[in-house]
């Protein structure tokens, strides 16, 4: 396994590392970047900077076009006004002391013109997927080695829009919007899978598409999400994306702060604030796009040093882009630190002196190592029999890392926070919410759109019936089943009590053999304690069977804690339930429960006294 670290090295070149064009942070833990200016790499960019970000040149509307208007072939200019190509390049130069960062895969500002609705009727949500997919194969081929990539762009939904125009135009940074206001809007979101809102929460699904996009072209980049307000007013909402796209399933390896949103910013509140960023998302941070627009000398090195040196001692945040330094050239007024008479202002005297003190004082510890692939494994290593029941909260344990067509190995998905009281997963599905209860543990708390997963051998293929034990107090809750992706059947679910379980069966087709059963949550809330599955064909034999010769059957008696009382048997669960109620083993009236030995169907029985 090869492992990529995002701490830096100093490559000496002939026993020894020329000082006189050294970069600020060369030989350093971490690197110190900048961005192109107008379009250009200034002859002094290597005297300051180690990293190299073009500010325009690699977004998608700055390389992509149609050969004829808005229909026809795909043309991509690399080397355009804003030097793409030529920031690659300039890394390459120097591998291992220079980096390069592709700035942005999917964005919803500055994307082609033949992507907007108004501007070009004809687009569709087809031709944008298509388009979006000629992109990112177009980046892979150009630059197959890519360190860094701001994978998505500017997302966050802030209330009543994105972060950029992906529908409609946005404020923007600091009040500085770049979407196109005659554009109308794209299909980019729908495209990539859409955003559903689930319990009033956005579900990012376009932006886990565009991440699973990416691993699967560049298997050993940083993939890395980009915003910017995260500091301050969409701090709540930047950690809640990260969260929700992580926990489905998105390859995403860093969080890109942006950082536009740090004037006047107290040192302590800067340093509490990426504290918690990075303790609630659980991953490294990059200060993308730094900059203090300050006329006032005194105040921006103020910033400046109450700020950098945090970035750089603290050891999970991977790196420092700056954005922009030749003032009167950056994309807000006062951000730059140079004068574009070369006079330098007191923010760059101050970074000078403070790297050439303490460059040592850099910590990096993040390391990106990709992750072998590991598949899902049934639980206990055992293959769920069918025909048989099959417990909810015996779901498979899940594997590790992503596979190259961009797919993870989890075994299920559920939001972080266990709202169980059981311990029986603790160890490897701590987040799913499973209780002590009715027949022993059950999986509680099902939202839309959790999902478990079964690795099952089908004995013999035919029809099947399936009977699910469920507890709700809703009216419309459902769940689907399917089989290796594919759909066998959509059971809906309603109740009273969270204390009543009741069985909800569907007939299913299934195929022989070892295949994975999923049950998606496709409306909340219910509670599930089993699955089970009666072949047809057998069902149908034994109820002929008993149509001829009634059967005496065994019950299992459960308090509602799920303790065994004891088994009694009777010819039908009516005769076991009356046979409960005038039992006089029973002295405390409450709800108990009689479970079938033979096919694992349960009865709640509500017995007083």
């Amino acid at each position: 396994m090869k492992k990529i670290s995002l701490s830096l090295a100093v490559v000496a070149i002939a026993g020894f590392v020329s000082l006189a064009n050294a970069a600020l942070a060369d030989g350093g833990a971490k690197f110190l970047g900048n961005i192109t200016t107008g379009g250009q790499i200034r002859s002094d960019f290597a005297q300051y900077w180690n990293q190299i970000t073009p500010e325009n040149g690699c977004k998608w509307g700055s390389i992509h076009s149609l050969s004829n208007g808005n229909s026809g072939t795909s043309k991509f200019a690399w080397d355009n006004f804003d030097k793409c190509e030529s920031a690659y390049k300039w890394a390459k130069e120097k591998p291992g002391e220079r980096h390069f960062k592709f700035h942005a895969l999917v964005w919803g500002s500055q994307y082609p013109n033949f992507l907007c609705k108004k501007k070009n009727p004809g687009i569709t949500v087809e031709l944008t997927k298509k388009y979006i997919t000629e992109w990112f194969d177009a980046v892979a081929a150009k630059f197959p080695d890519l360190e860094y990539i701001d994978v998505v762009n500017e997302a966050i939904w802030a209330g009543n829009n994105y972060h950029s125009g992906y529908g409609k135009p946005a404020a923007g940074a600091e009040g500085h919007s770049t979407d196109d206001t005659e554009c109308g809007g794209s299909y980019i979101i729908e495209a990539l899978g859409g955003d559903r809102v689930v319990n009033g929460k956005h579900q990012y699904d376009f932006i886990t598409t565009a991440f699973k996009m990416a691993r699967e072209r560049w298997p050993k980049a940083v993939l890395i999400y980009n915003d910017y307000n995260t500091l301050s007013w969409q701090i709540n909402e930047g950690i809640e994306l990260i969260q929700t796209i992580v926990k489905n399933g998105a390859p995403v390896d860093a969080y890109g702060q942006q950082a536009h949103d740090c004037k006047g910013m107290s040192k302590s509140d800067f340093e509490s604030k990426m504290t918690r960023i990075h303790n609630e998302t659980g991953l490294p941070l990059l200060v993308s796009e730094y900059d203090i627009g300050e006329a006032d000398d005194t105040k921006q090195k103020n910033d400046y040093a109450n700020q950098i040196p945090f970035m750089w001692e603290t050891p999970w945040v991977a790196g420092i882009t700056i954005w922009g330094y030749i003032n009167g050239s950056t994309w807000v007024a006062n951000t730059g630190l140079i004068e574009k008479d070369g006079r330098k202002r007191a923010s760059m005297n101050w970074l000078e002196e403070y790297f050439a003190n303490n460059l040592s004082k850099g910590k990096n510890d993040v390391t990106f190592t990709p992750v072998e692939p590991e598949p899902q494994t049934p639980f206990k290593g055992k293959v769920r029999e069918i025909p048989g029941k099959i417990e909810a909260e015996d779901f498979d344990v899940p594997g590790k890392g992503v596979n190259e067509d961009g797919t993870t190995n989890a075994s299920y998905s559920d939001d972080s926070e266990n709202h169980g009281d059981s311990d029986y997963r603790k160890d490897d599905a701590s987040a799913v919410d499973l209780y002590a209860k009715a027949t022993g543990v059950i999986v509680g708390y099902n939202q839309t759109g959790d999902w478990l997963e079964y690795t099952v051998n089908i004995a013999e293929a035919g029809d099947y019936t399936m009977t699910a034990s469920v507890a709700t107090e809703s009216e419309n809750a459902s769940f689907k089943l399917s089989i290796d992706g594919k759909s066998i059947a959509e059971i809906p679910v309603s109740g009273t009590s969270w204390d009543d379980y009741k069985d909800v069966s569907a007939d299913v087709t299934l195929p022989a053999g070892k295949h994975v059963l999923r049950m998606d949550v496709t409306a909340e809330y219910f509670d599930v304690d089993y699955f089970n599955f009666v072949s047809k064909k057998e069902n149908a034999i034994r109820t002929n069977v008993r149509m001829a010769t009634p059967e005496l059957a065994d019950y299992d008696v459960f308090d509602m804690n799920g303790v065994r009382l004891g088994r009694m048997s009777a010819y039908s669960v009516d005769e076991a339930v009356s046979m409960l109620k005038n039992s006089k083993s029973i002295k405390i009236q409450g709800i108990y429960m009689l479970r079938s030995v033979k096919n694992g169907s349960v009865k709640t029985v509500r017995i007083t006294r």
